[in-house]
């Protein structure tokens, strides 16, 4: 078990792109960072997070405007894998899908966090 003894993140000011139930929200709050917005496309999923945190996650992200995201100095995502999951079709960005990854790209352009985050599967890195 690991045990933090100090909040190493104190300040640091967060978004959590692709939410899902707000484990990467957890992990950063825990640490002392502070969430100042999220988005989740599935709406039980979105009625869970803000069960969880007080909070709706904004919904579809190809709809949000990346300049009315506020400033953060880390930017979170965990974007769809279906797209580039080897127990998948593997068609990439001629899925839907996978373009997700485009929109968390126009975000960094738009805000150019300090710190980014992005999990996915392994063959996203040699993809396309």
């Amino acid at each position: 078990m690991i045990v933090i003894k100090e909040k190493t993140l104190e300040g640091m000011i967060f978004i959590d792109l692709f939410a899902g139930l707000g484990g990467f929200r957890i992990a950063l709050e825990s640490l002392g960072a502070n969430c100042v917005y999220s988005n989740e496309w599935d709406e039980p999923v979105q009625k869970v997070y803000a069960d969880n945190f007080g909070d709706t996650p904004e919904g579809d992200i190809t709809k949000v405007d990346e300049n009315a995201i506020p400033d953060h100095d880390i930017l979170y995502a965990g974007f769809p894998c279906q797209a580039f999951s080897i127990s998948g079709k593997q068609r990439g960005f001629e899925d839907s899908r996978g373009t997700l990854f485009f929109d968390v790209a126009r975000i960094v352009k738009a805000k150019k966090p300090k710190i980014v985050f992005m999990e996915n599967v392994k063959n996203f890195a040699t993809h396309d």
